[in-house]
């Protein structure tokens, strides 16, 4: 029986012996053309984590909602980049051994290692001159087969005598996710900070800049702004040097370009510029979800709906109409996406916090309500078909990702959480023109920022009870 100290280290040390193996099999065959054979092949190998629960006595409660065993059994997944992932780890481990008095145990697992996913740089195969047509014959490759979100989908085979998952994901499904992070956001996947905020437009980029640009030179936590592709501004640098890296970061070579302010002890905050619509949104957050982050906020704009609204009011989502439709097979629109009382109440302290105002005065500016999330921008051209199903939903605002961030929260057990601005009425003739939204883009986007990042400090404050039980299922596996 290992403590969770030591079988972290092991699973670090059989990790990197399964990569160092494979990658030395890749740079002999790219040499001299010699096809590792099936010993070798062995050694390609993910490490696996097995922990079993077999109580004595009944367990105290514990109103943490994590951490913690649905019954008494064998629970195992395989594990990879351990070393990046020990904090989370031992955070999942020690409450499993000192409150449930498990047992711990550490080996190799059935699952090969794809080689795409041991190379650093992501071009040595066009390099080596060698094709993935021949490396397939003789590497393990990423197979669609083991990559699937049958775990969290609740779609994993059980009984009393199978083992059961100890984790969301399994180190296939983590390693396809990192790779997908670094295409789409241009960052490396270690830059990404576990407090995030997804907006749809770049202006709330050059705030979020402008910003950490200030945290790295005050005597505070952030150390760093990492930009796309992988530019760092440290406190170091001068403002002019700090300003012209910004200025030339190579935002524009990704589909949803990733910033950071960065912590010495990894609670920093990231900021993704997602874009416009629910796939980007589905699909910058099925791998954003492998990180375990504290918690996701959507920060951007929509159409208010009601007449007494104005342009630059808040909208704090409570409830969604989810008419974007990617994921009504993955949680039917039946299914309800809870607020999170954690979540509500940080946004909306942190909306009087920044603007200054409290009572009528803020209710008059932040209106909570229902979120229409659509997939079709020009939805306004089917009013007449729409307009009875909004009314009937009491709707007051309406966007394109919203409600697909929030399902996919519940979905992934990402704490999660919408503070939209009005940027225009579709309803009343409030246009989005363009002398209009830049006048408003430059009076809002500012504050509504320091909104969410002020929100995020509030919820550091809690980060164990943010993590509800109304995200956890019945029969849901041990970790977070």
């Amino acid at each position: 029986m290992a403590t969770p100290e030591e079988a972290v280290v092991e699973l670090e040390r059989l990790h990197a012996a399964a990569v160092t193996a494979l990658r030395d099999a890749l740079r002999d065959y790219f040499e001299t053309g010699r096809i590792p054979d099936a010993a070798t092949r062995l050694q390609f190998r993910y490490p696996a984590l097995r922990v079993t629960y077999a109580p004595t006595a009944v367990s105290s409660p514990t109103r943490r909602a994590f951490a913690k065993f649905p019954t008494a059994g064998v629970y195992t997944t395989t594990i990879t980049q351990p070393a990046a992932f020990r904090t989370y780890l031992l955070d999942q481990l020690r409450p499993l051994t000192t409150e449930f008095g498990a047992a711990l145990e550490v080996g190799v697992g059935s699952q090969e290692i794809p080689y795409p996913y041991v190379f650093e740089r992501g071009d040595e195969l066009a390099m080596s001159g060698t094709s993935a047509a021949d490396l397939a014959r003789h590497f393990p490759v990423p197979l669609l087969s083991e990559v699937g979100d049958e775990i969290a989908d609740g779609l994993w085979d059980y009984g009393p005598d199978l083992e059961r998952p100890l984790s969301l994901f399994d180190a296939v499904r983590v390693d396809y996710s990192l790779r997908r992070i670094i295409h789409y956001t241009g960052s490396d996947w270690r830059f990404m900070q576990p407090w995030i905020l997804l907006t749809n437009y770049h202006r709330y980029v050059d705030q979020f800049i402008a910003w950490g640009l200030q945290q790295i030179r005050a005597e505070g936590p952030y150390t760093s702004l990492i930009l796309p592709g992988g530019l760092v501004i440290d406190a170091s640098m001068s403002d002019e040097d700090a300003l012209a890296i910004a200025a030339g970061a190579p935002w524009h070579r990704f589909q949803m370009p990733a910033y950071h302010v960065a912590t010495a002890d990894g609670q920093g905050v990231t900021l993704v510029n997602i874009g416009v619509g629910p796939s980007n949104a589905k699909n910058i957050t099925d791998h954003l979800a492998v990180l375990r982050p504290h918690c996701w906020l959507m920060v951007g704009h929509c159409g208010g709906l009601r007449e007494s609204q104005r342009i630059g009011d808040y909208v704090l989502a409570h409830a969604y109409l989810r008419e974007d439709r990617i994921l009504d097979k993955a949680v039917p629109t039946g299914v309800p996406i809870p607020a999170l009382a954690e979540v509500q109440v940080a946004l909306q302290e942190a909306a009087a916090k920044v603007t200054g105002e409290s009572g009528e005065a803020l209710k008059g500016r932040l209106r909570t309500g229902t979120v229409v999330t659509y997939d079709d921008r020009n939805w306004e051209l089917r009013w007449s078909q729409e307009r009875r199903r909004i009314n009937m939903s009491r709707a007051i605002a309406v966007d394109m990702e919203s409600g697909t961030i929030a399902t996919q929260g519940f979905r992934m057990r990402v704490p999660y959480g919408t503070l939209l601005c009005v940027s225009d009425k579709p309803l009343h003739g409030e246009i989005k023109l363009p002398g209009a939204a830049s006048a408003f883009y430059e009076r809002s986007v500012g504050e509504h920022l320091r909104i969410g990042l002020t929100a995020i400090s509030l919820l550091k404050q809690q980060s164990l009870s943010l993590h509800s039980r109304k995200l956890r299922s019945f029969d849901e596996p041990p970790f977070r």
